[in-house]
């Protein structure tokens, strides 16, 4: 199982991105998950329904299913935030994951920048970003790809992501 980011300001594409390399590695036969970190309060759950009123009268986790899905809703209820290789381990065994966010985690990332967004680039100050998928020509020696040409996005994701296990590591040699 391998890992590779997407990295880059609100605004600049990265979920449009993911949302077409998705089914592009899908037809290659891959199997790819997606990891998104959300900065906000955010619920999957409908208010007033039985899991959310599970949730809300405290229980630790929920997980519901059925016979098209399964989620499992994980409380924090006040410890800390879970970082990203904790995460991995929830996930079941796939080719590629795919992390949204995260940026100051250490795993490799791909660069999403949209000139028309007026956002500087991460890829100076971050030694994890890898390439950069753009809609403007960037000055570096990382690989760039256009963002709208997902095989060259793809086959760069492909390319520059690691092993979880490495991924892991370097997130603990962090702490």
């Amino acid at each position: 199982m391998k890992v590779i980011g997407l990295a880059g300001w609100s605004g600049a594409g990265k979920t449009t991105l993911l949302t077409r390399l998705i089914p592009y590695f899908s037809a290659q036969g891959l199997r790819v998950s997606v990891i998104k970190h959300a900065h906000h309060q955010f619920d999957v759950d409908v208010p007033g329904k039985d899991s959310w009123r599970h949730r809300e009268a405290g229980a630790a986790e929920v997980l519901v299913a059925s016979s098209n899905r399964w989620a499992l809703m994980h409380e924090l209820r006040g410890a800390a935030e879970p970082r990203l290789p904790e995460l991995l381990s929830k996930l079941s065994a796939v080719d590629l994951v795919v992390v949204e966010g995260f940026k100051r985690e250490p795993h490799r990332k791909i660069e999403v920048h949209r000139a028309g967004n007026g956002k500087p680039l991460l890829f100076p100050d971050d030694p994890g970003i890898a390439g950069i998928a753009t809609d403007a020509p960037i000055d570096t020696r990382l690989p760039t790809v256009h963002l709208d040409d997902i095989p060259a996005a793809a086959s760069l994701l492909l390319r520059v992501a690691m092993p979880v296990e490495e991924a892991v590591a370097k997130s603990a040699a962090m702490r």
